[in-house]
């Protein structure tokens, strides 16, 4: 079992930076992946990013160039840099984390993106 403990949201407005962190209850090391989803008022939860064991990286169309998604092993935790927000970002936000054929959800951190 892992537990995950998401930080960093908050209100920011149009054209802000936030950074969320994802904090697991222990060695994310053998992870096979780590990542993002969101869910807006009235919508689907979608995947925002995600990150491999190695490193490597996938992300939504809608944020590319604008998020980025990193892991430090040594800290046991996962972030989302989140550049140029627009109001159509607000959502809250699940961390998730998938090992040994189990996906691990967060609680979800509220983001809204308004003037």
């Amino acid at each position: 079992q892992v537990q995950l403990v998401e930080s960093g949201g908050g209100l920011v407005q149009p054209g802000g930076s936030l950074r969320l962190s994802c904090r697991a209850s222990r060695s994310i090391f053998n992870f096979n992946a780590m990542g993002w989803y969101r869910q807006g008022p009235g919508e689907q939860r979608e995947l925002v990013a995600s990150i491999t064991s190695g490193g490597s990286t996938n992300y939504a169309d809608s944020v590319k160039d604008r998020f980025t998604i990193s892991r430090d092993n040594a800290k046991n935790t996962v972030y989302l840099r989140m550049n140029s927000l627009k109001p159509e970002d607000t959502a809250v936000y699940y961390c998730i984390a998938d090992q040994g054929g189990s996906r691990y959800w967060g609680q979800g951190t509220q983001v809204t993106v308004s003037s």
